[in-house]
């Protein structure tokens, strides 16, 4: 039966395996979107005050250069897991790749498209430590308990 499935991406190995488990294990008429929330640094790099630091000032080109990068390997990651999902049988008509920036928390971005009528939202589990997690919660924690109206399925 066919299903519509989110998958929540970032650029760990957790999150691709969530994106082969979706291409070995559901049915290839379903519709998967591949979302990703990507940080929200564009006011930090445009910022321009007398008051910053010296050394905020000296680094803030290179911080905004890794920023770019990391959402440069997100685009690439994404890219995977459709080419995964296309290789596997799914159409590709039935793949939308999703890139937001981030506005509310991670978590909270991810369950608010949940919202959206998914059946399931698929998503891979963080590799803290069980204390770490414990004490800060990790976002798939969060997403299992924020999704109201879709199963979540959360990948090791």
């Amino acid at each position: 039966m066919a299903q519509k499935i989110l998958i929540a991406l970032d650029d760990s190995a957790n999150a691709m395996r969530s994106a082969k488990h979706v291409a070995e294990s559901f049915t290839k008429d379903s519709q998967v979107t591949i979302f990703s929330v990507l940080p929200d640094t564009a006011a930090l790099c445009e910022l321009n005050s007398p008051s910053l630091t010296k050394l905020f000032e000296e680094h803030q080109a290179q911080f905004c250069y890794l920023e770019d990068q990391k959402k440069e390997l997100i685009k690439k990651v994404q890219k995977e897991a459709r080419d995964l999902l296309i290789h596997s049988g799914f159409n590709k008509d039935n793949i939308q790749v999703k890139a937001e920036v981030r506005k509310n928390g991670v978590a909270r971005d991810i369950i608010n498209e949940a919202g959206n009528d998914y059946d399931v939202v698929v998503m891979g589990r963080r590799g803290m430590s069980g204390i770490k997690e414990f004490f800060l919660g990790s976002v798939s924690q969060k997403v299992v308990q924020g999704v109201k109206d879709a199963s979540v399925m959360v990948v090791s």
